[in-house]
């Protein structure tokens, strides 16, 4: 082994993986993106983000505080890991892979040097990029010009195939599963973390057994109660369920990178006509909204229309976020396909192949009438000529009032 090979190896291990993609399709998304760097002069792209090299390669990687990435060319393809990953990063990737030790602190660099000879403009995710890392980047390849590939990479993975939108479709299958074990676990005087465990175990095994082999990571619940409905992303904490409360399902499957959601208003045992009639009237907001997704409407003209159903009960000051986004390759930690989003300020046109979410929200503050936070969350699959809801779990008052 020479004194290179130290510090930066090829240390493949097995075979590689089962991968629900097939060669075609990774070497579909990685040759558009080729297409992109001919068109634009740039002579190899590192990626450098968790969604990106996933995308393109099938490998997610744990961070943990060293750096990754994927240098891809015109003829090549090839991950870059650390030596504590071992060979996993090897089996995981579609193309090679490069591993650097932690001998010198500037390994990574090696390795991204012996992947770009030559190379005059490189392409790299400058939303993901630290103006440190850039620093270390510049001081590696001197004289490299860097342009951003991060908004190109990003409008192609807004259009997902046909495979991705199998894959998404188990996912809000699983969604369901969980959804399923939070209504069963939900029950006056049962706390909070007990009824995420039983749905992310419901969803954890449910992956497990619809793969050949799937790496089991990432997959969470919150499940909130009272207050802690007021948020979103609100973690789950030991507060117990209290009899006529409102409830918050969120159950988030993770499958080989693709982040997949269900999230539905409950209330346990009853729910009084305060509640009741703004529950109503969030669902009347996510039906409409259910409708309004299709091939060429504009993201911004869809949330306009649906602030003015919450502005005619004056309940647009209680509104917390926007209408929906992307799903693909996307997680709490990574990922945003941020051109695809419900809100006022995005004129993205919707097109066949994006997958987009409905999830209108309003929070009203403790001590006002119906306090708490209510939301609706189906996935679609744009079509031709409209959209395919793929989200199975029922919403509504008539169906989340939950007694156990």
């Amino acid at each position: 082994m020479t004194q290179d090979m130290l510090h930066v190896m090829e240390w493949h291990n097995g075979d590689k993986a089962f991968t629900p993609f097939s060669d075609a399709e990774m070497q579909r998304r990685q040759d558009d993106l080729r297409k992109w760097m001919a068109g634009n002069d740039v002579d190899a792209a590192l990626f450098t983000s968790f969604h990106c090299i996933a995308y393109y390669s099938g490998w997610l990687y744990c961070a943990f505080g060293r750096k990754y990435g994927m240098v891809i060319t015109q003829t090549q393809a090839t991950t870059i890991s650390a030596g504590i990953d071992g060979g996993q990063p090897w089996r995981r990737s579609f193309g090679n892979n490069l591993t650097y030790t932690d001998w010198r602190r500037d390994n990574y660099y090696r390795a991204v040097r012996q992947l770009t000879p030559g190379v005059r403009r490189l392409g790299i995710e400058f939303d993901q990029v630290s103006l440190d890392f850039r620093r270390q980047l510049e001081s590696a390849l001197p004289g490299v010009e860097f342009v951003d590939v991060g908004q190109a990479s990003m409008w192609m993975r807004a259009i997902k195939s046909a495979e991705e939108h199998a894959l998404i479709r188990q996912g809000a299958r699983i969604c369901d599963v969980g959804g399923a074990a939070v209504a069963a676990a939900v029950k006056a005087g049962v706390p909070e973390y007990e009824v995420s465990i039983a749905a992310t175990n419901a969803m954890t095994r449910e992956i497990a057994g619809s793969f050949p082999f799937v790496e089991l990571m990432d997959s969470w619940t919150w499940f909130q109660s009272g207050i802690n409905t007021d948020g979103a992303h609100n973690p789950v904490t030991n507060k117990r369920i209290k009899s006529g409360e409102i409830l918050s399902l969120n159950c988030f499957p993770m499958i080989f990178g693709y982040y997949t959601a269900l999230e539905r208003t409950l209330f346990c045992d009853s729910v009084d006509a305060a509640s009741l009639d703004i529950w109503e009237k969030n669902v009347a907001v996510h039906r409409r909204g259910l409708e309004l997704i299709k091939p060429g409407a504009k993201c911004n003209e869809i949330a306009t229309e649906l602030n003015e159903m919450y502005r005619q009960w004056d309940l647009l000051k209680y509104r917390s976020f926007g209408y929906g986004h992307s799903f693909g390759v996307l997680c709490h930690y990574y990922g945003r396909e941020a051109g695809v989003e419900l809100r006022e300020d995005i004129e993205t046109v919707l097109q066949p192949g994006m997958v987009v979410s409905m999830e209108p929200m309003v929070m009203l503050p403790e001590g006002t009438p119906g306090a708490g936070g209510y939301r609706e969350h189906d996935i679609l699959i744009l079509t031709e000529d409209g959209a395919e809801n793929i989200t199975g779990f029922p919403f509504g008052p008539e169906h989340n009032v939950i007694c156990n």
